[in-house]
């Protein structure tokens, strides 16, 4: 199960990930994005109440980088020891923005 909580301020968009993002759930992430992401600049995605994130949801957050790589900036934040070895271990650590 994945919530997804998204504050949107102008150009800003920040959503907050609580759960899994995982091959069932990452679909709904997607959605959410598509319709979420124009016009805005800076996008945050706040993953302290992550629990686990599988190849399928590294490939939404990877699409979203490319999406904001032409619009602005993506940063990720407050993820877990857990979540950031995944991104270590993936490669992610080297692509995304990660606080």
């Amino acid at each position: 199960m994945l919530n997804i909580t998204k504050n949107a301020n102008a150009n800003v968009l920040k959503v907050i990930l609580e759960g899994r993002l995982d091959t069932t759930t990452a679909p709904q992430l997607e959605a959410e994005l598509g319709s979420a992401l124009s016009g805005v600049t800076d996008l945050k995605f706040d993953l302290e109440k992550l629990d686990y994130i599988s190849s399928a949801g590294l490939r939404v957050l990877l699409s979203t980088q490319k999406i904001m790589n032409k619009q602005g900036k993506m940063v990720i934040s407050n993820a877990s020891a857990e979540v950031k070895e995944i991104f270590d271990v993936t490669g992610f650590s080297d692509i995304l923005t990660i606080e």
